[in-house]
């Protein structure tokens, strides 16, 4: 069994072969799709993805920081709105992003910081995305560090000491494509963190593996991040899968 902890499914590049692209999946082995959030725009295809595939996948709530723009208050209303109607797997995806955008910073901390409050209150994991931002994020996870507090660092392109860091703040680490680049870094020190710290994503349709860079990506090609976790820790393909899936359900409780 493979857990692809972090999917779009609802992609509109999905849209033509959804259904074949996730059984392509289940013949690779993935039996769990975890599905992060984005903004309001995509919450109806989130819930016909629910109701198509109720078996398979797991949905979170959030608001992503690069949809905190001036309607970020009603974005986040939205979030609220759903998160107390219905029972979510986890509020994400979360966190800061400089990447594209600087000038939302403040609203991105704020939106970031209510968000994780709100998931210490329902006792459930946040997933966080980080592009450019790692001390901004680590500043707001200092002032909510807790026993409440934890969760999936989402597609971790850190340095060693900055996996650390996000380790000591109860997350684990979120590894898929970027760990087979030839120049994505993270490959030099993987195998000194703990197994027990890292979980499985492909955050499809983007960031797809070496062979497939550039391409589409979808979550069968996770068997690429199988395997170049087996060579860097020395364990066997099932070894990993086996493990970095029960970390998944130590995370999300399922």
């Amino acid at each position: 069994m493979i857990t692809d902890t972090h999917t779009h499914l609802y992609s509109e590049q999905f849209d033509e072969d959804r259904a074949e692209m996730i059984q392509r999946a289940k013949d690779a082995g993935v039996t769990r799709f975890f599905i992060p959030a984005i903004d309001s725009s995509y919450t109806d295809s989130m819930f016909d993805l629910e109701n198509n595939f109720k078996d398979d996948v797991f949905l979170m709530m959030g608001l992503h920081p690069t949809s905190v723009k001036e309607n970020y208050k009603d974005e986040l209303a939205h979030v609220k709105e759903w998160i107390d109607k219905r029972d979510f797997i986890a509020i994400g995806e979360i966190g800061i992003d400089l990447y594209w955008e600087k000038s939302f910073l403040l609203q991105q901390q704020e939106v970031f910081r209510t968000q994780i409050q709100w998931a210490k209150q329902k006792k459930i994991p946040i997933v966080i995305h980080c592009r450019d931002a790692f001390d901004e994020i680590f500043e707001v996870l200092e002032t909510e560090k807790s026993d409440d507090l934890f969760g999936i660092f989402h597609c971790f392109t850190g340095t060693f000491e900055q996996a650390e860091k996000a380790i000591s703040y109860n997350m684990k680490l979120g590894i898929g494509g970027v760990a087979t680049f030839k120049n994505g870094k993270i490959d030099t020190f993987l195998n000194n963190i703990d197994i027990k710290h890292i979980v499985l994503e492909t955050d499809s349709p983007y960031l797809a593996p070496t062979p497939y860079r550039g391409k589409r990506n979808e979550s069968s090609y996770i068997t690429q991040v199988v395997e170049k976790l087996a060579t860097l820790y020395g364990l066997s393909f099932e070894e990993i899968a086996k493990i970095t899936t029960q970390n998944s359900k130590d995370v999300f409780g399922v």
